[in-house]
């Protein structure tokens, strides 16, 4: 198998972990922990696995410039990302989350337009509209809005972590060159795990963590492994071999693994306002990804 077919493989199964992730991670929030509580939970258990496994491979020695761009992909690949998607999780509904998600290959075009100065065509300025229209359809209109809920401002949050997201893929590609994806992760973990005990802390010293049921333990667990320390390390080393817009492609998986998880457990609903909306984003994100050759 070519590197490129491996490459795509470990992005197929991040984006089936991530989706799954979505109501996995609501299944625990806020009953047995608090968001915050839980991404310290999530960057202090990955930041220790790494650091482990970074034991098992040759020490690389880092430009010191280079940890100003690692520190700037914690901060985008792991604080705000992470916080902003939590808090915003347990505010909104999984497929509302999973939806918004998909605008996230539209807003790593953008960004390659802006910072890497990708030319943007009629065409993608087109499907960037559209599928931001129906990202914001269903921001304002997805949900019942009420002050108990929070369920615009939950869903502007995961908007903010689509964002986040398409901007750490922006910076890690060129560092994705020079180290080790287990160099990058150790220590974007580390400066990740300071960022947030500010915010989180008080949280995750509230849980009583020897009481917790099995069903919880497991549930945290999954996202500690599965969610931070596996789908990072596969993130890391899919994006070595594949563009950022290519790798943010995959989110258009989370979608359907994720409403199809959450129905068969009965934690969401659909309604014609999510599939309007859902129906928005995918054509938006197809005028987008439409090669050259295809266009009419």
């Amino acid at each position: 198998m070519s590197s490129r077919k491996i490459a795509l493989l470990l992005a197929t199964i991040v984006a089936l972990i991530y989706g799954v992730n979505y109501t996995v991670a609501k299944e625990v929030m806020p009953t047995y922990i608090k968001p915050f509580g839980f991404i310290v939970a999530r960057v202090l258990g990955a930041a220790i696995l790494f650091w482990i496994v970074g034991l098992f491979i040759k020490k690389e020695k880092i430009v010191t410039k280079d940890y100003l761009h690692i520190f700037l992909a914690s901060i985008f690949g792991v604080a705000l990302n992470m916080l902003a998607f939590f808090k915003g999780l347990n505010m909104t509904s999984p497929i509302s989350a999973s939806v918004i998600m998909t605008t996230t290959p539209i807003i790593v075009l953008t960004f390659a337009t802006i910072f890497l100065g990708e030319k943007a065509t009629k065409r993608k300025l087109i499907g960037i509209f559209i599928g931001m229209f129906g990202a914001v359809m269903l921001i304002v209109y997805g949900q019942k809005l009420n002050l108990e809920s929070n369920g615009t401002l939950g869903n502007i949050l995961i908007l903010v972590n689509a964002s986040s997201y398409a901007m750490y893929l922006i910076i890690i590609k060129s560092l994705s060159q020079k180290y080790h994806p287990l160099t990058l992760a150790k220590w974007m973990y580390l400066f990740g795990l300071f960022l947030v005990i500010p915010f989180g802390w008080k949280e995750f010293t509230e849980v009583t963590w020897t009481s917790l049921p099995l069903f919880a333990s497991l549930r945290i667990g999954f996202v500690v492994i599965f969610t931070t320390f596996i789908a990072y390390m596969f993130n890391l080393f899919a994006i070595r071999k594949l563009k950022p817009t290519t790798l943010s492609i995959f989110i258009y998986l989370q979608p359907v693994i994720a409403s199809s998880y959450a129905l068969i457990v009965g934690s969401d609903s659909l309604n014609m306002i999510k599939i309007a909306a859902t129906v928005l984003i995918f054509f938006g994100v197809y005028l987008v990804t439409l090669k050259p050759k295809e266009e009419a």
